[in-house]
């Protein structure tokens, strides 16, 4: 007995007009089919030579991925469209339709870099003026909907979602397409976008650690699945890792990162945020070899270990992007759930250590007795992380906000700047770039913190900006950046830095998009130059 599919349609595409599908000898997959609107006009494309139309896709299953790029959820989805399309390379098309949350991803130019940095080899449109989103009555990041090779709309889902679940779909629906001779098996010519290196030892560097008292500066090379560690001045010493995506232990030549991101350094001993993997790696740097910490390499979609310390190991774990020692545990910023974890340095223990789960900028009790339990604070997409010995503080991304975690369970999670004040509807959708006190400061998506000298400094990244933020008032102002995309050094332009670290004085930042680490003079007027990472001359 021949399986027919059950569509499932979310509320964003509740609403629109059913098309009855014509009879044929065998029943069609799909109960419904939905008339699909045209893609925008004089919108920008990524990754095809001139922008596509649905009679050009006619033929093949189109899989449009609705996301933006500073989205964890949707970062998550992308490896599985991979494999997706990998899986199906002549019946399958996937489009990006790229619709942007926060204003800056709206600039087709950050796209373009996400594409490259995520490795999306798909075509990309830019539908800043959301007019699929609208058409299709889209609602949250990601959203999937599946057109068929005759171009109707047959399926869609919210939220993330497996290779194994899509894959099923497309595996009981391509049959009856083949027998009706609607599938067009002629590749469709694309242009991927370009995957040159830059000029330089950087790709991508997402976090930068400096270490005042050996003199290291160890950098997330994360383009390059590797940490490069160098001399404060920025002579090159060495590589850890091979430099291509993997999860392998072992020496520094031959172990395998996938995309690092944070790290933290304890004695000889530096801990790695591996978020491609899902993975806590341990570097001895005195036996140069790395190991697996924490996490089973599987990712964490919503299992979360409430019984106190969990063993690390056998923890799944979701997108760790930043990493804190503190009070003797190291402390994670566990982006993918929108929590803060703690876990034992030697790796006898983990467990949540703050946030209920649900994804929004809630302050109160630290942690509650299970998941999503409503009065406890919430995070959303936590990304860089410091400390002042009293307070573990928190650059929470996606609701633009600064936040302080007591180390005493008693006390409760505060907000030092941001939207926890705002009612719920607007709380992850508030952002923007004002300085000064109080309520009316705004970031837009800030992703590294550090505290130094009695102040944090803030990396502003869609702002483009490195600011500074008062952990008891709240009082915030730019010490660098003109709020421009650029790389110029006077005056000072970034391009979305993700990461910050301070020694003897200076401010290291990994400059994410310019590829590069830049470094701001505390004691010189806030000076910017351009770190040049090199091998010592011979």
């Amino acid at each position: 007995m021949k399986t027919k599919i059950l569509v499932y349609l979310p509320l964003f595409l509740l609403g629109w007009h059913f098309v009855t599908p014509g009879t044929a000898a065998a029943p069609p997959p799909f109960s419904t089919r939905l008339a699909v609107p045209p893609f925008p006009e004089d919108a920008d494309w990524i990754n095809t030579p001139k922008p596509l139309t649905w009679e050009q896709l006619r033929g093949k299953f189109v899989l449009l991925d609705f996301w933006t790029l500073g989205c964890i959820n949707c970062m998550h989805v992308i490896p599985e469209l991979k494999k997706l399309e990998r899986a199906w390379p002549k019946e399958l098309v996937v489009v990006g339709v790229h619709s942007a949350k926060f204003a800056r991803e709206k600039d087709t130019p950050s796209i373009a870099q996400a594409v490259k940095r995520y490795g999306v080899g798909h075509p990309v449109v830019n539908d800043a003026g959301f007019v699929l989103w609208k058409s299709l009555d889209i609602r949250v990041w990601p959203s999937l909907v599946l057109v068929d090779p005759s171009g109707y709309a047959v399926w869609g889902h919210s939220g993330e979602i497996t290779f194994e679940q899509l894959n099923e779909v497309l595996r009981r629906a391509a049959p009856y397409y083949r027998r009706q001779g609607l599938l067009n098996p002629k590749p469709l010519e694309l242009t991927p976008a370009d995957r040159a290196a830059p000029a330089g030892v950087l790709r991508f560097p997402g976090k930068v650690l400096a270490d005042e008292k050996t003199g290291r500066l160890f950098v997330a090379d994360s383009g390059h699945h590797r940490i490069v560690v160098a001399g404060l001045d920025g002579t090159l010493q060495e590589t850890i890792g091979a430099g291509t995506p993997g999860r392998t232990n072992g020496d520094f030549s031959t172990a395998r990162f996938h995309t690092p991101q944070g790290m933290a350094l304890e004695g000889e001993t530096l801990f790695v945020a591996d978020i491609g993997n899902h993975l806590i790696r341990k570097v001895d740097l005195r036996a140069k070899k790395v190991s697996t910490l924490a996490g089973t390499g599987v990712q964490n979609r919503g299992a979360l270990p409430y019984s106190r310390w969990s063993s690390p190991i056998r923890t799944a774990l979701s997108s760790p992007w930043a990493l804190a020692v503190a009070q003797g545990d190291l402390y994670v910023a566990m982006a993918g759930l929108h929590q803060i974890w703690r876990m034992r340095l030697d790796g006898s223990g983990i467990e949540v250590y703050a946030g209920n789960g649900t994804e929004d900028i809630v302050d109160g009790p630290v942690l509650p007795r299970r998941p999503y339990q409503p009065g406890y604070a919430a995070f959303a997409q936590p990304s860089g992380l410091t400390s002042d010995g009293t307070w573990l503080y928190v650059a929470d991304a996606e609701g633009s906000s600064i936040r302080a975690v007591p180390f005493n369970p008693r006390q409760n999670v505060r907000t030092v700047v941001g939207t926890a004040g705002l009612p719920q509807e607007l709380r992850l959708f508030t952002f923007g770039d004002v300085d000064g006190r109080g309520p009316a400061v705004r970031l837009q998506h800030p992703l590294g913190i550090v505290f130094y000298e009695g102040k944090l400094y803030v990396a502003d990244t869609y702002n483009h900006k490195i600011k500074t933020v008062d952990p008891a008032g709240g009082e915030t102002r730019t010490i660098a950046g003109t709020g421009r995309r650029g790389a110029r050094d006077d005056p000072a332009e970034f391009n979305e830095p993700g990461g910050l670290s301070a020694a003897g004085g200076k401010l290291y930042v990994a400059d994410t998009n310019n590829h590069a680490v830049r470094v701001i003079e505390l004691r010189r007027g806030n000076a910017v130059s351009t770190l040049r990472i090199a091998a010592p001359a011979k």
